[in-house]
């Protein structure tokens, strides 16, 4: 496998990447036709010591001694954020695509080929269940940002954990909705939270609340995080109860 540059990496991150492709194709050989990074690292809001590096396998064939090759690279990899990849054959990727499009609309956008080929070339999304992805999805946020809140009993450092997670977790719904609206598909968060708030005339803030607190440019006090996630939790239900109008 090549080595690749990912346009915005900081350069550290660019030579994990790089070596962790060779380990890659060091360990697998022919069995990986392609491997893939997508998400943060592509878009450009790659936040070093916070952002995952999302991968994508793409396998000739597996079984459970491949899977389990890969165990001493997670062992290894885990510690530079490198999260377990996607292992998938290209007929899975094929036969899938009707039943995850908001994911593989995803990684079709926003990914890097870091050796072998490229699956999404002439790839082929059906969209026919996007909009009930996207709108389960949202009412599924909600649900379960109420669970873990409870769960927590509202204590400030669990709240200041979640709220980064539940934002990154919203964004790619948004960028639904905005394929649902045949809007153009922003890649920086923001954009996509300030896009959806001023097309449907709502107030959006606490999604852009969370975002800044996610990368550390606003560290709020103990009488201010229960503020937070209340502005939080009016907008998710808010934008979740105007998405369910486009039904």
């Amino acid at each position: 496998m090549s080595e690749r540059i990912i346009e915005g990496l900081p350069d550290d991150t660019q030579r994990i990447v790089q070596a962790y492709a060779k380990d890659v194709k060091q360990a697998f050989g022919e069995r990986v036709e392609g491997l893939l990074i997508y998400g943060s690292a592509v878009r450009g809001e790659f936040l070093p010591g916070r952002s995952n590096l999302n991968m994508l396998l793409l396998m000739a064939s597996y079984n459970s001694e491949a899977l389990r090759t890969y165990a001493p690279l997670h062992k290894r990899w885990n510690k530079e954020q490198i999260v377990v990849p996607l292992f998938l054959t290209e007929q899975e990727l094929n036969d899938s695509s009707e039943l995850f499009p908001l994911e593989f609309l995803e990684i079709q956008d926003w990914h890097r080929v870091l050796g072998g080929r490229d699956p999404f070339v002439g790839y082929h999304i059906n969209r026919s269940r996007l909009g009930d992805q996207v709108l389960q999805g949202l009412a599924g946020h909600a649900l379960r940002l109420r669970q873990r809140y409870a769960e927590a009993g509202g204590a400030d450092d669990a709240v200041t954990i979640l709220l980064p997670l539940a934002v990154t977790s919203i964004v790619p719904l948004l960028r639904g909705l905005q394929r649902m609206l045949n809007r153009p598909v922003s890649a920086h968060s923001d954009a996509v939270v300030s896009d959806i708030a001023g097309h449907f005339k709502i107030d959006l803030q606490g999604l852009l609340d969370a975002l800044a607190l996610k990368r550390g440019q606003i560290s709020p006090g103990p009488s201010e995080v229960p503020r937070l996630f209340d502005r939080y939790l009016h907008a998710v239900s808010t934008v979740s109860a105007t998405a369910l109008t486009l039904r």
